[in-house]
């Protein structure tokens, strides 16, 4: 039994998202960033974290790749070509994609409104247009980043994308990586995640 620590709301959702694919047992710790249950966890107050039996490990993307690396699935081994090409894809999806919105968010609302930059949100829309360019690119025709096989960093971009689809103004693409993102956030573990998030 695994215990997720912060809010689905959150990036806490990708790894409930994770353990639903992995059809693991888990149970959620709601809580916002910087409450006493995450800095108790994570002295920069971020959530999520992930509690395995007497260890916690922090960040969500960390998260992600610990389960499906214990549990072996939705990733490549360590130390293959594969996972060295899966995880270009991760670095992709953070760097190009999920920094873009983070800064985005952090000028909307996060930062104290003195320290907000209302002219960044412009450059970022503009960043992530690029980006999903890129990614289009580098799909091709594959139904998923590494081919016919969903992996860690389908799942980033496929929250990165509900993440833009709440971000006023911003769109996603259309054609083949619209339906990328259509089939990675049809998966029934989304859903069932999705489900989770709802009424936590």
């Amino acid at each position: 039994m695994y215990t997720v620590i912060g809010t689905p709301k959150t990036r806490g959702f990708r790894v409930i998202w994770m353990l639903e694919e992995l059809g693991q047992n888990y149970e959620v710790e709601p809580c916002g960033p910087h409450a006493e249950a995450i800095t108790e966890v994570n002295p920069s107050g971020k959530v999520p974290a992930l509690k395995d039996g007497e260890d916690i490990v922090i960040d969500s993307v960390a998260i992600c790749q610990y389960l499906a690396d214990k549990h072996g699935a939705a990733t490549a081994p360590a130390g293959t070509i594969e996972r060295a090409k899966q995880d270009s894809f991760t670095q992709f999806a953070l760097d190009e994609v999920d920094a873009i919105l983070w800064t985005n968010a952090r000028h909307s609302f996060v930062l104290p409104e003195e320290h907000r930059v209302e002219a960044v949100k412009a450059t970022c829309k503009w960043e992530f247009g690029r980006s999903m360019g890129v990614l289009a690119e580098r799909l091709g025709d594959n139904d998923y980043v590494m081919g016919a096989e969903f992996t860690v960093p389908d799942l980033i971009l496929g929250h990165c994308a509900g993440w833009a689809m709440n971000t006023p103004g911003w769109d996603l693409p259309d054609g083949k990586l619209g339906d990328y993102f259509k089939r990675v956030r049809s998966r029934p573990a989304f859903e069932k995640a999705w489900e989770v998030r709802e009424r936590t």
